[in-house]
């Protein structure tokens, strides 16, 4: 178990919010985390966990891919029903999954969402991290905000821009190592 300090602190990250979704063999699965993250520069490589008890699990293994619907902030309730209670119905509602051309699954209207081809899994404590390769997006509402969720705060859209309009850190950090380049020189 977790040190409460600890899990206080842990719980003050906050992470967009996505629908992971499976489909297999005439079943579909689909569960709501903030535990999907893009790890290469270079590939088109996320990571995505995944606890080995979830009924999504046996079909993302036995599929060896996923999609990843990105929320925006207004689907609160696509993101809550692919959580805890939507797994009481044993079924993905037809108003929350959709299935494109090619049979999968994605969460409508959603920021956008990946085709994912796994290539790896570490299993590790209570969760397995499965690696996959992006082979193809849909676009979907680029421009809205997406959903965040923490577990202190819960969910929360993302807000106004933390930089000052004009101005750039970059630019400004940039400029102090020229000038500290250019002392160092002389």
């Amino acid at each position: 178990m977790i040190d409460r300090t600890i899990k206080k602190c842990l719980g003050q990250m906050i992470k967009g919010v996505q629908v992971v979704a499976v489909h297999h063999d005439g079943s579909t699965r689909a569960y709501t985390s903030h535990w999907v993250c893009q790890i290469s520069f270079d590939e088109p490589i996320v990571m995505a966990s995944i606890s080995s008890k979830h009924d999504t699990y046996p079909l993302l293994l036995a599929a060896e891919r996923f999609t990843v619907s990105l929320l925006a902030a207004d689907q609160i309730a696509e993101g809550q029903y692919f959580s805890y209670p939507g797994h009481k119905f044993k079924y993905a509602a037809p108003e929350f999954i959709e299935h494109d051309e090619n049979g999968d699954p994605y969460v409508p209207n959603s920021i956008a969402y990946l085709m994912c081809d796994v290539f790896d899994r570490i299993e590790r404590f209570d969760h397995d991290l499965v690696l996959a390769t992006v082979s193809s997006v849909r676009e979907g509402r680029l421009k809205e905000p997406p959903l965040l969720y923490s577990a202190r705060h819960g969910w929360r859209a993302t807000g106004d821009n933390a930089r000052e309009k004009g101005r750039s850190v970059r630019d400004e950090l940039l400029a102090r190592v020229d000038e500290v380049d250019g002392g160092s020189q002389g």
